[in-house]
């Protein structure tokens, strides 16, 4: 008996409509998986017998609150203060091999509890009035699933990952959202192996499904580890073959270079450890997406990448229209691979305000988010190398901050417009008009002039013959 998860006053409204309409009714899922792992938990899954929209109906006058109804799915949902509560009528699932969408019958909880993904679940309480309230209904095993941070199918996986291969990517989005540093989920082995068999099923789902579980593991607590099952399980070629294909070292001449699927994933747990913003995380996964098509040996100086930060923000936008991922994140994420090894060169070298001025030009609002992606892509296992650039990445913030402060490059808008040239020059819209105010342009961001318009209308006026323009 567990009512001490019952103690919402939702709960007591559910039971005593389940009991005036002859009816059981059970919480089921993820609120008795949250519960009994002691985690807070606002969305309620109910299911009963019979219709669950006609019961909601009877919930909602019976608590007075507007019931919202999804006739397609067979289910209905209201909210109760800060709970949302979804309905649903007890149903079995049958499924054709071309298709991840279920032929759905009236079922038992028996039948609704076998078609769950996995065993914790499929944790059910009973809301029956009397004695029967709270009482946990577990054939599978899942309180000790839980225990144990198990991920495990209530039946075989090769038939549950087959009809609905979302599972697999569910499985793994699990034990990235559910392991604690005191606790790791596993997918237990029988379910790896089936997903490694069953990997090409992946073709059957919508990109809008995938991507969907994409992200929620990129929220996570662990994408790292979601990521590293997925490569286990075989489901990531199928995904992100980019990524995939960052695995492995080759050697030459007994010289061999970094494992870049590993320090990728290393990059990815510096970004989490001091930032929840999801598209700074598609930033690092996919920051040396280049270097696979850029590697190159030489004899002397051995390996080397050229060209991939550039190479990798031309790979960006395919991707995120291949999965159909905001246009405004694709352009950010774009940007940040692109500068990713700008920071770092000024870290190794002298450190001009030119050089600053540039920087602060093409990252505009995201220089603070790009420092973070730099700084992230330390990963030396040489503890002297890491704290000697750390050091000096420490000076280039600094000098980023002096220079934003002294010149407000951030955000660049040239003090001189293309109607001003116009109207001192009389010309219509013409190309010398661009090559003027790139002049300018320049200009500031070599420190010859000011950023300010009364120094940019004198350098105006001193370049303007040598485009052939002369004052009216």
């Amino acid at each position: 008996m567990m009512p001490q998860f019952l103690d919402k006053p939702i709960f007591r409204i559910i039971s005593e409509t389940a009991a005036e309409r002859g009816v059981r009714a059970f919480v089921i899922g993820g609120y008795v998986r949250d519960c009994l792992l002691g985690r807070d938990c606002n969305d309620i899954d109910v299911v009963t017998e019979g219709s669950g929209i006609d019961f909601a109906r009877a919930v909602g006058e019976k608590c007075g609150r507007n019931v919202q109804y999804f006739p397609s799915f067979g289910t209905a949902m209201l909210r109760f203060h800060e709970d949302e509560v979804e309905f649903v009528g007890a149903r079995k699932e049958s499924y054709r091999r071309d298709s991840r969408k279920p032929i759905v019958e009236n079922g038992t909880l028996e039948d609704d509890q076998k078609r769950r993904d996995f065993t914790i679940n499929a944790l059910a309480l009973s809301l029956q009035v009397g004695d029967c309230f709270g009482e946990l209904v577990d054939p599978f095993g899942g309180v000790r699933d839980l225990a144990e941070g198990i991920i495990r199918t209530p039946l075989d996986p090769d038939t549950t990952y087959s009809d609905d291969p979302l599972r697999m990517l569910r499985a793994v989005r699990f034990a990235a959202k559910l392991s604690t540093p005191s606790q790791t989920f596993k997918i237990v082995p029988e379910s790896m192996q089936a997903m490694r068999r069953m990997a090409d099923r992946l073709s059957i789902l919508s990109v809008e499904r995938i991507t969907e579980e994409l992200e929620k593991m990129m929220s996570s607590p662990n994408p790292s580890m979601a990521f590293r099952l997925m490569d286990r399980a075989g489901l990531l070629p199928h995904i992100l073959p980019e990524i995939s294909a960052l695995k492995g070292v080759e050697t030459v001449d007994g010289k061999g270079h970094k494992d870049n699927f590993e320090h990728t994933l290393a990059v990815l747990d510096n970004i989490v450890a001091v930032s929840g913003s999801v598209p700074l995380r598609w930033a690092a996964l996919l920051h040396d997406i280049g270097k696979p098509a850029t590697k190159r040996f030489d004899p002397v100086a051995g390996w080397s990448f050229h060209g991939h930060d550039v190479l990798g923000s031309k790979m960006v936008p395919a991707i995120f229209d291949r999965l159909r991922l905001p246009l405004d994140m694709m352009k950010y994420v774009r940007k940040l691979v692109w500068l990713h090894l700008r920071p770092i060169a000024l870290v190794d070298g002298d450190v001009t305000d030119s050089a600053l001025r540039r920087l602060l030009f093409d990252a505009g609002d995201e220089i603070d988010d790009l420092m973070l992606l730099c700084n992230a892509d330390i990963t030396s296992k040489n503890p002297a190398k890491v704290a000697r650039i750390r050091a000096n990445f420490e000076l280039v913030k600094q000098k980023l901050a002096d220079v934003e402060a002294k010149d407000k490059i951030r955000n660049f808008k040239n003090p001189i417009t293309g109607e001003y040239v116009m109207q001192v020059y009389g010309i219509p819209p013409c190309r010398e008009i661009g090559l003027l105010k790139d002049m300018v342009k320049e200009a500031i961001l070599d420190g010859l002039i000011g950023n300010n318009f009364e120094e940019a209308d004198v350098y105006m006026r001193k370049k303007a013959p040598e485009l052939g323009l002369n004052e009216k």
